[in-house]
């Protein structure tokens, strides 16, 4: 709820919420976002198997996934299914907002 809220006071307005990973897939597809806060842990499915699947169907999709702090190797195994982003729980606000500054941007190409 408090990230949310302050999404939401940042101007984001919020088009769904999902607890599910099968849910979000779905939601992603119905809604197609143009921003995905996305939790590294579901009932269903882990959200490293979310973003893949979310990248495979979008390659532009912009997801930020949220890891506990100490999961900092699923953070980068995230990035490198494509993630564009990560922020850790408990979510530092300052932080959270660089993080969806740096997200929006292009991604870097070598």
């Amino acid at each position: 709820m408090i990230l949310k809220d302050y999404l939401m006071s940042l101007g984001y307005h919020i088009v769904g919420e999902a607890k599910r990973g099968r849910d979000s897939l779905q939601m992603f597809r119905d809604l197609k976002p143009d921003l995905i806060v996305l939790g590294a842990a579901m009932p269903d499915m882990d959200g490293v198997s979310v973003v893949r699947e979310l990248v495979r169907e979008d390659t532009d999709a912009v997801i930020i996934i949220c890891v506990a702090r100490g999961q900092r190797a699923l953070a980068v195994e995230a990035l490198g299914a494509g993630a564009r982003e990560f922020i850790t729980k408990p979510i530092d606000m300052r932080h959270l907002r660089r993080v969806l500054s740096q997200a929006s941007q292009p991604p870097k190409t070598f």
